[in-house]
Formats: C-alpha cells, sequence, structure tokens
C-alpha cells in the first residue's frame, strides 16, 4: 500500500456553531481510514487558537489541552501562514520547534460550521498556503454563507425562492419603528427573522405581532451586521444532498418534521425528538425536481466538494422553494447530510473518501492557472 495522506481536521472555532463543529469532527475522525489516512487533529477554541493535536471529545468538555487524539502526541499551539513555501503547520509558541521543518499536510477537511470557516474565510487562508482542502472554495462558501447575496444569485439564476427583505443592524438602531413598518407594509404575520450569515438557526426567530418582531430582528442581528426578514409559509421541509466539483449529483431527498414549532437549534441538536423520513413521501416528479433544483443551485452558487440545499415545499399550492444551501452541513453519521447518501448508495467512509479525492482534484485543477505572465516582446 502507498503512502498515508496526511489529512489536517479543522474543527471548532470562533463561531456559535462551535460545538456542532466540534462533534461533526469528532464522527469524522473516527470514520476515516486509519491505513489510508494519517489523521492531524487541529482544534481552534472559543478564543481563535489553534491547537494539533486536539481531541474533540476534549474539547466537548471544554478542556481541548487534556489530551490529545493520540496518547503519545501532545497538544500544540500552531498556526498556518499564507506563505506557500510553508504548507504545514508552523509552531506558534516562541521557541517551540525553532529550526524544525513543518510537515506538510495534504489536504485539509475544514469541519467548521458558520463564521470563520464555513464564509470563504478560512478557505482564504488555505489558498494563500496553497493546501488542498475538501469543500467549496473561497466564493462559494462565502456566498453559500450570506443568505442575502445567495437568494440574489439562485433568483438570477431563476430558482424559485421565498421573498424576503434585507435589515441591516444600524437601521434598527437609528429608527426600529420605521423598520418594523416596513417589514409590516410588506408581508403577513408569521415573519421570520434570521442572522443573513449563521447557520443551525441559530439566532433565528418567529414572530406574531410587533413586539416579537422588534425581538427577533434584535436576536438576529446579534450575530451578524444583516438580517434575513421572510414570511411564514405553511410547508413540509424538505433537504437534498450535493457532491461533486463540476458534475455535481444529488441524493435522494429527505424531509424534516420538527419537534418544534420551527426547525430551530433546540430541535436539531437538543431535543432528539423531530423525525427524518429519508426518502420524504413525495410524488416522483416533486422528488425529480427538488433534485434538480440542487443542483442548479449548487451551479449557480459556484460550489465544490459538497453541499445541502434545503427547500420548502408549500402545503397549499405544491410550489417548492429553495430556502438556503448549507456548504459545511453537519457531518455525525445521524446528521442529515451523511444519512441522504447512505440511502443512496454512498456509505459514510465512502462519502469521506470522495470528499478527500474532490479536494484533491479541484487542488489540482487550480495548479493549472498560470500565475504570472510575461508580454510578448
Amino acid at each position: 500500500m502507498g503512502e498515508k495522506l496526511r489529512v489536517g481536521v479543522i474543527f471548532g472555532g470562533r463561531s456559535g456553531e462551535h460545538e456542532v463543529s466540534v462533534a461533526s469532527a469528532a464522527s469524522v475522525m473516527r470514520a476515516l481510514d486509519p491505513e489510508k489516512y494519517e489523521i492531524v487533529p487541529i482544534g481552534i477554541t472559543h478564543e481563535g487558537r489553534w491547537l494539533a493535536g486536539a481531541d474533540p471529545r476534549k474539547m466537548i468538555a471544554g478542556t481541548p489541552m487534556a489530551a490529545s487524539a493520540d496518547p503519545g502526541e501532545a497538544v500544540t499551539a500552531v498556526t498556518m501562514t499564507g506563505d506557500p513555501t510553508m504548507s504545514g503547520l508552523v509552531p506558534a509558541d516562541e521557541g517551540a520547534g525553532r529550526g524544525e521543518a513543518p510537515r506538510p499536510l495534504d489536504i485539509v477537511i475544514p469541519i467548521l460550521h458558520g463564521t470563520y470557516g464555513e464564509d470563504g474565510t478560512l478557505q482564504g487562508l488555505l489558498e494563500m498556503a496553497n493546501v488542498p482542502y475538501a469543500g467549496c472554495g473561497v466564493l462559494g462558501a462565502a456566498l453559500g454563507m450570506d443568505k442575502e447575496k445567495a437568494k440574489l444569485v439562485m433568483t438570477a439564476a431563476g430558482l424559485p425562492v421565498v421573498d424576503w427583505l434585507t435589515v441591516r443592524r444600524g437601521e434598527v438602531e437609528r429608527d426600529t419603528d420605521a423598520v418594523v413598518a416596513r417589514v409590516e407594509g410588506r408581508f403577513a404575520y408569521p415573519i421570520f427573522a434570521k442572522p443573513a450569515n449563521m447557520g443551525s438557526s441559530v439566532g433565528v426567530g418567529k414572530a406574531r405581532d410587533a413586539g416579537e418582531l422588534r425581538a427577533a430582528l434584535r436576536t438576529a442581528l446579534e450575530y451578524d451586521r444583516k438580517a434575513i426578514v421572510e414570511p411564514g409559509v405553511d410547508c413540509r421541509e424538505l433537504e437534498c444532498a450535493v457532491l461533486g466539483n463540476d458534475e455535481p449529483i444529488a441524493s435522494v431527498v429527505g424531509e424534516v418534521v420538527s419537534s418544534n414549532e420551527f426547525y430551530d437549534y433546540r430541535a436539531k441538536y437538543i431535543d432528539n425528538a423531530s423525525r427524518l423520513y429519508i426518502p420524504a413521501p413525495l410524488p416522483q416528479e416533486t422528488a425529480a425536481d427538488v433534485r434538480r433544483m440542487a443542483v442548479a443551485a449548487f451551479l449557480a452558487l459556484d460550489l465544490s466538494g459538497l453541499a445541502r440545499v434545503d427547500f420548502f415545499l408549500d402545503k397549499q399550492s405544491g410550489a417548492v422553494y429553495v430556502n438556503e444551501v448549507n456548504t459545511m452541513p453537519g457531518f455525525t453519521q445521524i446528521s442529515m447530510y451523511p444519512k441522504l447518501w447512505e440511502a443512496s448508495g454512498i456509505s459514510y467512509p465512502e462519502l469521506l473518501d470522495r470528499l478527500i479525492q474532490l479536494g484533491l482534484e479541484r487542488h489540482a485543477d487550480k495548479q493549472r492557472n498560470r500565475t504570472s505572465y510575461t508580454p510578448e516582446a
């Protein structure tokens, strides 16, 4: 057998979805084949400190320095620079590892949800360092994370989305009543407010009147400078997984029936009472439309590697709307993304193998780009 690929798994981070990321990473690391891969865990604390060898199970308990994933390997504070000649992890502590050449990483799997990981910022660092990575590139990650820009791009691509308004923090701080009046002039209650750049339903609120709308806007704008405001839709919630680069494929369609009034953070990760139907009980034609739109959204937003595309199915009209795109969905073995692929014939370990290969292929293709230009004489 050939030499193992050295795979850096980055998790945690400065995000409201830190705990979800850590849980996903623990599951991914257990599933990666140790015969194929040398796994390098890289935990990022809430404060943003990078720790090579951090055990995600310890980070869940809040003590990342207590132990590493390998009992024989110490937890080390590290950093990564944008210097492509140093495509490995560099010791961050003064004097640590001086004179040692950093061991390069063959590829990184960024299991980071939310800000500073899923929004293109980490992808930009990896691009500067010329380190291959799985998942979406800078533009795709940023577009997928920003719900306002994603809606604009998908609308331009002819994909149906629920009507929306964008509200900025400064507007609400200057004149909340004027913002509420603008929203009420556009939508009937119930109305939803959510941070434009956040996932896992963090900061999402449902309003039934003006007082609740003010509160929902304040909460959403704690997490981002922009909030998306949408009318409530009496709908079924559908999800479809996409895998690939330039020629992506879609999984079977799944359905989520929330244990709460809507599919919020508690329903997703705490109550454990929401029901998942895979495949969703849908007419064949509707399922085919959802799969087609999932691939179309993936391509329109210039995504690569993976994404989960979420949909609303209006119970009254039967219309299907693209709700949002998640470029790094939850990745535990009971998360929707891997379960959709398992139902489509791709096991969890095989899914990880494919994502690594797709990341390497995308990086190799990018290396074909010329990065210098000499004018002809």
